[in-house]
């Protein structure tokens, strides 16, 4: 029996097609979007399954277990999720928006050890100020990473310290923006045969300049605030 072929690896996902989006999915109302109703939320997650697990054929690597922290800042306008933006240099992910994290190790304690040494390490976000309230599924990355992602309430203020080498730029989007389907953007990739489905949540903000500039968040972290969508819907 043949083994599976990796999947296609996506080199540019902004010059891939838009198939559709998903408005006639409702938002999560706003009333579910404060810190109380977040935390009550996690504290009786009920019965619920991930919509999206990741990707079943990867390129051929052992798997590796990996946190990642979702952050949730309270703004004066509301929730907001912290982001980062990795150098182009990188070997796993190059230029894309993620969440701060990464592989686990031996001296890690659990999930959440890892999602905060690392966000500490990449960011500068000290421990104390965030407030974990709940995980979510692990997802499995094209790469073999099994991630968890520790979902966090972020409280300011507080200074961030960037790891230049590993994160270009760190920023903040609406949680309303990302939680509203109708910005969640459906996408195939077919390469030699093979065909891949992700989906992206283009955000788009105004500089001091007065320019706009667009922040394409797709594949895991895309997938994963999906599942979150999933997750605070039900």
């Amino acid at each position: 029996m043949n083994a599976p072929q990796p999947r296609p690896r996506i080199v540019d996902p902004t010059a891939i097609a838009v198939q559709g989006t998903d408005a006639h999915l409702p938002p999560v109302a706003a009333g579910e979007l404060t810190p109380e109703a977040l935390r009550r939320r996690f504290a009786a997650p009920n019965d619920w399954r991930a919509e999206i697990h990741g990707d079943d054929r990867a390129f051929e690597r052992e798997p590796a277990a990996a946190s990642v922290l979702v952050p949730l800042v309270q703004r004066d306008d509301g929730m907001h999720v912290l982001l980062t933006q990795r150098t182009d240099h990188l070997h796993d992910h190059a230029g894309q928006i993620s969440f701060p994290g990464g592989r686990r190790e031996p001296h890690d304690a659990d999930d959440v050890a890892t999602a905060l040494r690392e966000t500490e390490e990449e960011i500068g976000l000290a421990r104390r100020h965030v407030e974990v309230i709940g995980r979510l599924p692990p997802y499995t990355t094209v790469t073999r990473f099994v991630v968890t992602p520790v979902i966090a309430l972020v409280h300011p203020p507080f200074d961030l310290a960037l790891d230049e080498f590993e994160v270009a730029e760190a920023f903040e989007v609406p949680l309303s923006f990302l939680m509203t389907p109708a910005h969640h953007q459906r996408h195939v990739f077919e390469f030699g045969g093979a065909s891949r489905q992700f989906l992206s949540m283009p955000w788009r903000r105004r500089g001091d300049g007065g320019s706009e500039r667009e922040y394409f968040i797709w594949g895991a972290t895309a997938a994963m605030l999906r599942n979150l969508y999933h997750f605070l819907a039900r």
